[in-house]
């Protein structure tokens, strides 16, 4: 397999020309016979619920970054590009992610520090196996965007939300990520006010994260309907876990709640509660929840793990390094 190396500076976009083509330091191959036929995909696996039509940058070269400015620089290339982070990342304000990307993270060493990825006004993008720590804001923010997966990551200490959703994006998937010493950690809709926007959209789908002692939004829903939260680990989650607001229809299926008091209700804060269906989930020295209203099924077929099996499935599975 071959990568192409991105140490390199660039004013604006890469550009990938011929076989053997060198554009501002980056040598780039265009698919000349020469080259395995099979191009490397650097994401492992198959996003599973809203977001599976998301494959990012898959069939489009494979970069390597270890800067903020390699990063950058990946990020503005046009068409599908991979990018392959090889060390953790300190950037200094918030990054866009374009269309057809796949962002992944190399091993056990990629991370994004200090700032958020913001995946913004983009299509079909791929966040896998990245640690995530100290941004200043959110970790990830995703808003204007469809088919994007966020897989395998370990998210903490964000001044704002882990991963947040909103401004009418649609159509994504939120899998095996470790989530951990944050407050604030999953919105979804950001304002009562921007029906206008969300309503149809928002839908989400959220299995096999874990809720390693997070405080609240695990996730906190608006407008989106149906969001599916099913086969989760909710860890001595401190404030609650689920909450359905403004117009939104939350299915709870299949889940493990350990050690926590609030695992799931309606309404939030000045928010009037929606609707929230739960079923099949386990509490173990937990709450049991408020639910009430109706929700439609998933438009998709998946696999629901048995609830009882959900701590060992996913303590040992999900975060970076299991894929």
């Amino acid at each position: 397999m071959r990568r192409t190396s991105a140490r390199f500076r660039l004013g604006s976009a890469v550009a990938v020309v011929t076989a053997a083509a060198t554009v501002g330091g980056l040598t780039a191959w265009n698919g000349a016979a020469a080259e395995p036929e099979a191009a490397e995909t650097l994401q492992v696996g198959t996003p599973e619920g809203y977001g599976a039509a998301a494959t990012g940058g898959a069939g489009g070269d494979v970069v390597q970054v270890a800067s903020e400015e390699e990063l950058v620089a990946a990020l503005e290339t046009e068409g599908a590009l991979q990018i392959e982070v090889t060390s953790n990342i300190a950037l200094g304000d918030s990054v866009d992610v374009t269309s057809n990307k796949s962002i992944v993270g190399s091993g056990t060493s990629g991370g994004i520090s200090g700032a958020t990825l913001n995946v913004s006004e983009a299509d079909n993008v791929v966040i896998q196996n990245l640690t995530f720590t100290g941004s200043n804001d959110d970790a990830i923010n995703v808003e204007y965007s469809t088919n994007v997966w966020i897989d395998h990551n370990d998210v903490s200490g964000a001044a704002d939300g882990g991963i947040d959703i909103k401004r009418a994006s649609d159509n994504i998937t939120v899998s095996w990520n470790h989530m951990h010493d944050q407050d604030k950690n999953m919105l979804l809709g950001h304002d009562d006010g921007n029906g206008s926007e969300d309503s149809g959209k928002l839908h989400v789908s959220y299995h096999h994260n874990w809720f390693d002692g997070t405080g609240q939004r695990n996730p906190r829903v608006r407008f989106g309907n149906p969001v599916h939260v099913y086969n989760n680990f909710y860890d001595g989650v401190g404030s609650y876990g689920v909450a359905s607001t403004i117009d939104a229809g939350v299915l709870v299926e299949g889940n493990y709640f350990l050690d926590t008091e609030d695992p799931f209700h309606l309404g939030e804060g000045d928010s009037p509660g929606g609707a929230l269906v739960a079923r099949d989930n386990v509490f173990d020295n937990s709450g049991e929840g408020q639910q009430g209203g109706s929700v439609s099924d998933p438009s998709y077929s998946y696999n629901l793990d048995p609830a009882d099996q959900i701590p060992s499935i996913v303590s040992s599975g999900a975060g970076v390094g299991n894929i």
